[in-house]
């Protein structure tokens, strides 16, 4: 696949989300960061800019943009700010779920406001005793009347407590993927708790906490899908997380692009020795280096977009390449870039610091980057296997 030429309405696109980004996210994010404020206000501007439902249907208020104009929309995000751009990615992601395998009364009833974020969404799978192994999780459902219960508890989830809507992933049926199910539950439902908000390295500004269910009970429609989807749970998770390691991908992306711009603008400007650092031979390698891996990922972060967009039968593999190598390598860079700057990359005002803090958790959430190897090498062992026949 051609690295992709952007047209007229691919640029709008960028520099809609660029020019948002700087305006509204990139002169408050260390703020936000020091005070862990949660940019609720402005989320919701970006939502009115269809950058809350960017590859959902437009019947339902989604924009009806592509995978590919996902991961630009999101690198420029992330520039400005990678925690907001990450929420925003999440939430996506739970849009996309209701939209895709939601009934017409679900479709109808949610996504609107979620495309608006009148009603802020968090997805709902990793648990305290699961993360990785998400098929072994083991919040339950059972059927009671007209009702479904829920017991459990849910860990790590971004919006927690503070969320509206939460796509759950709970079991309904016997061990294994084949026995969960997808539901759709509201903030008030009764049961639903959460706990206290997580301290974490990063994404201060984003609030993280435990979601618990004590006999929380929904109505059945609160099933995704409807009758027809129990036990369907584990696909729609799987298939929702293909487009979220892109997103938090291009979250790396567009941090690590900042921290590039940032570092390589200070050792233009900063003299050493009689001279910019930048003349010095071992700066220049490094540069050099950081700008090689910054194409590299852009490339493979698209080519994988675009893939998912087609419906290429090598869709998963290219999204877990992605989602590795963009994570890995963009840390990487923004850590060489705090080096850069020596001691004040180390200092909370220039905002490198915090890139390197914001970018670390990409590396685990989504699937961790182990996880991403197993499905490459499992997506390669299948196809020399097949080769062999």
């Amino acid at each position: 696949m051609p690295y992709p030429v952007l047209n007229d309405d691919d640029r709008i696109v960028v520099e809609t989300a660029r020019d948002f980004a700087r305006k509204r996210l990139a002169p408050h994010s260390l703020e936000w960061d020091a005070t862990k404020h949660f940019p609720v206000d402005e989320m919701v501007e970006a939502a009115s800019l269809g950058m809350a439902a960017i590859y959902t249907s437009e019947d339902v208020g989604g924009s009806g943009l592509t995978r590919l104009d996902g991961v630009r929309i999101f690198e420029e995000l992330a520039k400005a700010d990678p925690v907001t751009a990450a929420f925003l990615s999440i939430h996506n992601m739970c849009t996309w779920m209701v939209d895709t395998y939601g009934t017409d009364e679900q479709r109808k009833r949610f996504v609107p406001t979620m495309a608006s974020m009148e009603r802020l969404a968090s997805y709902c799978l990793t648990e305290p005793g699961a993360g990785s192994d998400a098929a072994a999780l083991s919040t339950s459902a059972r059927r009671d009347g007209d009702d479904w219960v829920l017991r459990g508890s849910k860990q790590f989830i971004s919006g927690g407590g503070v969320s509206d809507v939460y796509v759950v992933m709970a079991r309904t049926g016997d061990a294994g993927a084949r026995g969960i199910s997808t539901f759709v539950v509201e903030k008030d439902t009764p049961g639903l708790s959460f706990g206290p908000a997580e301290a974490k390295m990063g994404w201060h500004s984003q609030p993280t906490a435990q979601v618990i269910f004590d006999d929380a009970r929904v109505p059945a429609d609160a099933m995704l899908g409807g009758v027809d989807g129990e036990g369907t749970g584990f696909s729609i998770a799987m298939n929702g997380l293909n487009g979220g390691r892109l997103n938090i991908a291009a979250c790396s992306l567009g941090g690590a692009q900042a921290a590039y711009d940032a570092a390589l603008q200070y050792v233009a400007d900063r003299q050493a020795f009689g001279s910019a650092l930048i003349d010095e031979p071992t700066i220049r390698a490094t540069i050099a280096e950081m700008a090689m891996n910054l194409e590299a990922s852009r490339l493979m972060l698209w080519r994988a977009a675009g893939a998912l967009d087609s419906g290429d039968p090598d869709k998963v593999e290219l999204c877990a390449m992605a989602k590795r190598f963009v994570t890995e390598h963009c840390f990487t860079i923004a850590d060489q870039a705090l080096q850069l700057h020596g001691g004040y990359g180390y200092l909370h005002e220039t905002g490198v610091e915090k890139i390197v803090r914001d970018l670390r958790v990409n590396r685990i959430l989504e699937g961790t980057n182990e996880i991403m190897r197993m499905v490459i090498g499992r997506a390669e062992a299948a196809r020399v296997t097949k080769e062999k026949r």
